[in-house]
């Protein structure tokens, strides 16, 4: 399918040029935004940050790689790009091409609020913007960040005071991570699956300090637990993991817990709105500061475009 300046098959990319913008098919070349297996297939050669390209490697197998740092020019074929930081997980960028008098712009996926995690967005203006919009509905706009941190602690304070141990399930990605930092900053220990563990020492290898953790052994007996939080991937609900710790409360880490059926739908005992993405107001102030006057919607809501519509911006969604 293809629109006027974009590209959208399999992946994106601007027309005349042959790089592809987080390809969901193999590739010759493609940029990758960050390394979320939604984003990040195995590529001939990427163009990545040093951090994507590492969790990149450890998740989607070795490549060749071009990993420009963040605000520094390169070219590809008759084009000026840079990477700016996309505030969604850690490393994770968005390209800026300069081509053919033309500033387009790709977020992949994004997020303004404030990140512990992650390099914080830089938002620049653009002829062009190719968005995410995954939470650009009117209902998706979450509690302030502090707000998030005192219901995750509460309910870890009243899975304890119940005798039971706090399970937190987030993605093995970003999300735990995250999680990790605010629970350790606050003084909490954290008990992590495995694919988590690992992920958390390609962090530090970036600079980012936990609090304690350790890994979730098989062989640690429910008192191993005690007094700690748990968190592991939401696959390992049903796990027997997650049955040998014990009587446990679980909590979904995830923008969706704005849902009123999010609760029932991943069958937890509590939805916890900590997300890595825009919420609706974040993607409209992301537009109204990048100024383009040309958007595109992907990975999200098609009814995103038509609110930017009624607030006066051409847009349109690549579904």
């Amino acid at each position: 399918m293809t629109h006027h300046v974009i590209e959208h098959d399999g992946g994106l990319r601007v027309k005349g040029m042959s790089l592809w913008l987080d390809a969901t098919r193999a590739r010759d070349r493609s940029f990758i935004s960050h390394a979320h297996s939604d984003h990040a297939v195995l590529h001939r050669r990427i163009i990545a940050s040093p951090q994507t390209a590492r969790i990149y490697k450890h998740r989607i197998g070795p490549t060749v790689v071009e990993t420009p740092a963040y605000h520094t020019p390169f070219q590809v074929e008759d084009a000026t790009c840079r990477l700016l930081p996309a505030g969604h997980i850690i490393g994770s960028s968005q390209i800026l091409i300069e081509h053919k008098g033309r500033r387009i712009v790709y977020t992949g996926d994004c997020k303004i609020r404030e990140s512990l995690t992650a390099e914080p967005i830089a938002v620049e203006p653009c002829d062009v913007l190719v968005m995410e919009c995954t939470f650009g509905r009117p209902l998706y706009v979450f509690p302030e960040p502090a707000e998030v941190a005192r219901r995750i602690c509460r309910f870890i304070e009243a899975t304890w005071d119940g005798g039971r141990t706090p399970v937190l399930l987030a993605y093995a990605l970003g999300k735990s991570q995250e999680a990790m930092k605010l629970l350790g900053d606050r003084g909490y220990e954290c008990v992590v699956a495995e694919p988590i563990y690992r992920i958390a020492q390609i962090y530090e290898e970036f600079g980012v300090r936990f609090g304690r953790y350790e890994l979730l052994d098989p062989g640690l007996a429910k008192d191993g637990v005690r007094g700690k939080v748990v968190i592991m991937p939401p696959h390992m609900k049903r796990s027997q993991a997650l049955e040998d710790l014990g009587p446990c409360r679980t909590a979904i880490l995830t923008g969706w817990a704005m849902d009123q059926r999010c609760r029932f739908r991943y069958r937890v005992d509590e939805a916890i709105p900590l997300s890595d993405h825009a919420d609706f107001q974040e993607l409209i102030s992301l537009v109204r500061r990048a100024r383009p006057s040309k958007v595109y919607t992907v990975h999200g809501f098609p009814e995103f475009a038509k609110h930017l519509r009624y607030l006066g911006y051409d847009a349109d969604h690549l579904g």
